[in-house]
């Protein structure tokens, strides 16, 4: 029985500025059903704060201490390693590394930084990773669904561009990083083979969640999703649903709830 149910963000729980249809019946029953929420998200052109707003604008009754995000892993890892970050993330999200330490060696971080993403950043990005700086990836995502409907580029091509140009390896902070998935889980005292995903992204969000040991991964038909998106990553989903409210009907039936 999947005690603890994690869940994707955006193309999920909402889309653009609404909700998707279902979504906060979907939370309301596995609450009613007596599990735990946790919510997982990539996304990295805004900060936490704003995410929480979005949220419970929504109608989501989510805690913040609820929702997990690759910048407080980074934050953690920068505090502990004594590194200064050299930031190549969008303007807005610059307000979640204001407390970090100067005078540190850099670590470059990278974030979907938008049209921050041009030339002269991504060079200077370069050069200080040539100088040995350690690069941190808050995630690594392909594409990602845009306010306009259509996919956009997301940081991951990018940051395949500066592994490529400095020979750097990426230090993974978001999904489908397995520390990531087990961070959340561990945060309700349960295993991850206690634990389920649902997500609309098959390889960050479902592979990922049962590369890292979870016990069952749904991949939803809304957000980022494309048609045989279910069989081109390994691990394959557990199951396909149309939407979150749907997934959320089939586990609970699973587990007989």
């Amino acid at each position: 029985m999947a005690q603890t149910v994690l869940l994707d963000v955006s193309g999920v729980l909402y889309q653009g500025s609404r909700a998707v249809p279902g979504a906060v019946q979907a939370l309301s029953r596995l609450r009613a059903a007596g599990r735990q929420v946790r919510c997982l998200t990539n996304s990295t052109r805004q900060p936490k704060r704003r995410i929480m707003g979005k949220l419970r604008d929504l109608g989501f009754g989510i805690q913040p201490e609820e929702v997990f995000t690759p910048v407080a892993a980074a934050l953690a890892w920068l505090e502990r390693t004594g590194h200064s970050p050299h930031l190549l993330v969008h303007p807005a999200l610059e307000e979640e590394f204001q407390d970090c330490k100067g005078g540190g060696p850099p670590a470059v971080v990278v974030g979907d930084a938008g049209p921050a993403f041009c030339y002269e950043n991504m060079n200077r990005a370069f050069r200080v990773l040539l100088e040995g700086a350690p690069l941190l990836a808050l995630a690594d995502n392909r594409v990602f669904m845009d306010e306009d409907g259509r996919l956009s580029l997301d940081a991951g091509p990018f940051i395949k561009a500066l592994e490529f140009a400095s020979a750097a390896k990426p230090k993974l902070f978001g999904k489908p990083d397995p520390e990531f998935f087990r961070a959340a889980v561990a945060s309700t005292g349960c295993s991850p083979q206690q634990a389920a995903m649902i997500g609309d992204d098959a390889e960050s969000d479902v592979a990922g969640a049962l590369a890292a040991g979870l016990a069952a991964g749904y991949l939803v038909r809304t957000g980022k999703y494309r048609d045989g998106d279910e069989t081109r990553f390994d691990p394959q989903p557990t199951a396909t649903a149309a939407d979150v409210l749907e997934a959320v009907d089939r586990l609970l039936a699973q587990d007989g709830a």
